[in-house]
């Protein structure tokens, strides 16, 4: 379960990143939901600010689930898609658990939908036998980001630890340096053998000044960066 001493390690690791450029590469905390992803001028889910758990405290929650869904477009970027998860997550799940973020949420059910939700998006795109890889993502996303918020469902849906799998096979169909970034975050904490694949396959794909570099570098790298910096630094790390 998520714990106030983890909870407070978020909030720890954006000032640090302020105050020491040189620090080591990778920010603290859990990635999928303390480090924001940077989406330019997209829509995403309503947000106060610029802090990783900035809710908008009036935000109705009976509206989360369909938000989202409409959100989750077909068309819609992949780092967007991430973005609009981790914010789902912690309104569905962290603001149970974080007095401070200023929502009361009662009960499971929002959560509990918004999975069931997104599973079943992948059964209607099996069924008329279209591109499920949008879907497989949305869904293998969300259950990594639960996971790292401490959340286990109890509905009918693939255990938590299959949330990385769901993703890769969303790359294996529709693959993108976005997709590979995303899974390098996934299996950065806990760390899997596949995590530096993943990170140097997105790097390989990231065009200079994307929001995909800058969010390699943000997550990843140090403060001010370049791309091809990165790229060194991570080709020499062992695999």
């Amino acid at each position: 379960m998520m714990t106030r001493k983890m909870l407070r390690s978020c909030s720890l690791a954006a000032a640090l990143l302020l105050t020491a450029a040189l620090q080591q590469t990778a920010l603290a905390g859990p990635p999928l939901l303390c480090h924001p992803i940077e989406i330019g001028d997209a829509k995403s889910l309503p947000w106060a600010g610029s802090n990783w758990r900035d809710v908008k405290k009036d935000y109705d929650l009976n509206r989360l689930v369909a938000d989202t869904l409409a959100l989750l477009t077909p068309e819609a970027p992949v780092l967007t898609r991430m973005e609009t998860l981790r914010r789902a997550t912690i309104y569905a799940v962290w603001a149970k658990r974080d007095s401070e973020v200023g929502i009361t949420v009662k009960s499971n059910a929002v959560a509990e939908e918004l999975q069931a939700k997104l599973m079943e998006r992948i059964r209607e795109a099996v069924r008329l036998n279209k591109n499920a890889s949008m879907a497989l993502f949305d869904a293998g996303y969300l259950d990594a980001c639960y996971k790292q918020a401490g959340y286990t469902s109890n509905i009918n849906t693939p255990s938590l630890a299959e949330g990385y799998a769901m993703v890769r096979k969303a790359s294996h169909q529709g693959g993108s340096p976005e997709i590979e970034f995303a899974l390098a975050i996934i299996s950065e904490h806990p760390r899997q053998a596949a995590h530096q694949q993943h990170l140097q396959k997105a790097l390989a794909g990231a065009k200079d000044g994307s929001l995909l570099a800058r969010n390699l570098v943000k997550h990843f790298g140090k403060p001010g960066q370049s791309l091809s910096t990165l790229r060194t630094q991570i080709a020499a790390v062992k695999q």
